[in-house]
């Protein structure tokens, strides 16, 4: 790109000044309609006023470029989305949610703004977490050493969120091209600034970061804000290493049309902001230095109500989005198992643990695809590979590039994931979202953020991530090493989920997930990494689709539905209790949670007639109430008996091994309600 030196009323073509005063205007006179659309309930239901923030948001549209750059803007971005190329119509399709919208077809937030095929990213309304995925496309734009840089811009009272700090350390450790913009406005709803941050200048609360520059600007001044874009862009994509620009605005109105800044704000700072008026004073500068006069001004102002009047009729005769599609977008097709369609094999070599089949399918899916990444805690120090050695000798193989270590920060390690795939579709990431399951919990947020990335963007953005956790307990591990977390999990739509408990089955659903698209979780029970019991025989190219369980042991009497550490449990119970009295018990191990596979589950009830459901989270809101209903709804004329549940107490698991065999489920506890069920 081509950097022109500095901006000036004086040194800019006229050409360009004409250009920035249309795009200013037209800018201006869709924030002042906006409300309007909500006052007609048209729509436009949330409204967050740029006036104020004009100079700033000018020249990050300008400087950005859609072929190489990444932008990801908020919600207070129109002006930046227009000066980015986004028309006129776009900007109230996406204000009135209609299908035709470009940022996510009616399905997100209005004031949420997007081009995809522009690379401008649609984010959510979780103020500032789109730092993190910003970095994480950075990175790709480093590994995959192309041209550009990733803009991220946000509000400043957003910086006081943790995960905007995780990504601004992890975007000066690891050195990229990132710049991130802070519109300080003075203002987070009414909040101010001074409750906020000790520093009046919030980017100086990272000074002492390494490779980080840091700018500040007028936000009011176009042509302040042009020069420090210019040289934030420069800088970045030059010396590969950070940027923030503080950008100094005022906030004229309100901060959405939800709230009534009057409330916290006196007459003297209403007044005072209405000065600094950047567009006021832009005009006010172009005729002063004689660079255009007021028929020139009034002329343009002319061709932008004519323009927002043809705009705002072509978006209203766009269609309203279809009811019928709101199942369209939860999570992509997945990879065809085709050679194994029914995820089971008749291999007989030597059994492998648990441990070594994840470890060598990892290793043969890095193969496969070059361009899958793999990082996390403590993922490539010398021989060490992950907390439990799943990834042991990844490194060495693969570079530093592609397996590196994370640092503490679980939501950075899923954010930059969610990020770095936006990058390429061809991208795989696989990441340990945490050294146990139990620590996920800092990373939820963008958990969340990823689970409705692919319909929130109306299909235009998936995250390609699979996320293993080691989880469960049988270690003595306690609080935060020994807890189940899929119940939680399975809440949310979006995201595959799938528990392996045998060595071949943690093969071919880490082959699945990893070439599939979409979001999966991929709980491994850590109990069983070395477990003989859990060893199998593995085909070299095992694959097990999505949504297929497996019958470990036929039966008639009894069906136990389990999946994880609870399976070898119940086939040991099923095997004493028909040594002892000659019941038949048929154990279905469900492999995948999401997709859930009810045709098998409602056969194995037809067969049996009664129904044991076993697993090792809690059963009190735990994943088995979601199948005992499902039973209970489709098959409840075939039940001889009520569905009985067997799981953890509703209680934290404790440290002491008498505490934790008190809590968690058992041989014994299975036993007990496999034969009441029987005898009822």
């Amino acid at each position: 790109m081509d950097y022109p030196k500095i901006h000036s009323i004086k040194k800019t073509d006229k050409k360009t000044l004409k250009k920035w005063l249309h795009l200013m205007s037209l800018g201006r006179a869709l924030d002042d309609k906006a409300p309007n659309y909500l006052k007609q309930a048209i729509g436009w239901s949330y409204h967050a006023p740029y006036a104020g923030h004009d100079g700033i948001q000018l020249a990050l549209g300008q400087v950005f470029d859609r072929k190489t750059d990444h932008l990801f803007p908020y919600y207070r971005d129109m002006l930046t989305a227009m000066s980015a190329g986004v028309n006129a119509t776009e900007i109230i399709l996406n204000g009135i949610s209609k299908a035709t919208d470009k940022a996510s077809g009616g399905r997100h937030m209005s004031n949420h703004f997007a081009k995809p095929e522009w690379n401008i990213h649609n984010v959510s309304s979780c103020t500032g977490n789109h730092t993190q995925i910003a970095a994480g496309t950075a990175r790709a734009i480093k590994k995959y050493k192309s041209k550009g840089v990733v803009f991220s811009s946000q509000g400043e009272s957003s910086v006081s969120e943790g995960y905007v700090y995780e990504a601004i350390n992890g975007a000066s450790n690891e050195q990229l091209p990132v710049v991130f913009v802070f519109q300080d406005n003075g203002y987070g709803i009414s909040v101010p600034k001074k409750d906020q941050t000790a520093n009046r200048k919030v980017a100086n609360n990272f000074l002492g970061f390494k490779n980080l520059r840091v700018i500040h600007c007028n936000g009011k001044d176009v042509f302040d804000s042009m020069n420090a874009m210019i040289e934030a862009r420069k800088h970045a994509e030059e010396n590969q290493e950070p940027v923030i620009v503080q950008a100094n605005c005022v906030r004229m109105h309100s901060h959405s049309n939800s709230d009534r800044h009057e409330l916290y704000r006196d007459d003297y700072e209403m007044n005072y902001v209405k000065q600094y008026d950047p567009l006021g004073k832009f005009n006010r500068m172009l005729v002063r230095y004689g660079r255009l006069t007021q028929d020139e001004i009034s002329k343009i102002e002319e061709e932008v109500k004519a323009e927002v009047k043809k705009s705002h009729k072509e978006a209203l005769s766009a269609p309203d989005p279809d009811p019928a599609s709101i199942y369209d977008y939860v999570l992509p097709e997945p990879y065809k198992a085709e050679k194994y369609p029914d995820g089971i094999h008749s291999d007989t070599s030597e059994p492998k643990k648990f441990i070594e089949a994840l470890n060598e399918t990892l290793k043969a899916e890095f193969r496969h695809n070059p361009d899958t990444f793999l990082w996390g805690q403590d993922m490539a120090n010398k021989d060490k590979g992950g907390i439990f050695n799943v990834s042991k000798g990844m490194q060495q193989e693969f570079g530093i590039e592609r397996v590196f270590n994370a640092p503490i920060a679980e939501d950075y390690i899923m954010g930059t994931a969610n990020g770095m795939t936006r990058f390429n579709d061809k991208i795989r990431v696989v990441v340990e979202g945490a050294e146990f399951a139990d620590y996920f919990w800092p990373a939820m947020e963008q958990f969340v953020e990823a689970t409705h990335d692919y319909w929130r963007s109306n299909g235009a953005f998936v995250p390609n991530v699979t996320v293993r956790l080691a989880s469960g307990g049988y270690i003595g591990g306690g609080l935060y090493h020994s807890q189940s977390i899929e119940g939680a999990l399975s809440t949310f739509p979006g995201v595959r989920i799938v528990y392996p408990s045998f060595a071949d089955d943690a093969a071919g659903l880490l082959r699945t997930s990893i070439r599939s698209r979409g979001l999966t979780v991929f709980m491994e029970p850590k109990a069983l990494y070395n477990a003989p019991k859990a060893a199998t025989s593995i085909p070299d190219d095992f694959e097990v689709p999505f949504g297929k369980a497996r019958i470990r042991r036929e039966g008639s009497d009894l069906s136990i539905i389990t999946y994880g550490n609870t399976t070898h449990m119940c086939l040991e119970v099923a095997e004493k209790i028909e040594k002892e009295s000659g019941a038949s018990i048929e154990v279905l191990d469900l492999r995948s949670l999401i997709p859930l596979d009810i045709d098998s589950i409602l056969e194995t009830v037809k067969k049996t007639n009664r129904v044991l459901v076993v697993h090792e989270d809690k059963v009190f809101a735990g994943f088995g109430g979601e199948i005992t209903a499902t039973i209970n709804e489709k098959a409840f004329e075939y039940l001889d008996a009520p569905v009985r549940r067997v799981g953890s107490e509703f209680t934290p698991v404790g440290f002491n091994r008498i505490l934790e065999a008190a809590i968690l489920p058992n041989a014994e506890k299975i036993m007990k309600a496999a034969k009441d069920l029987l005898n009822y």
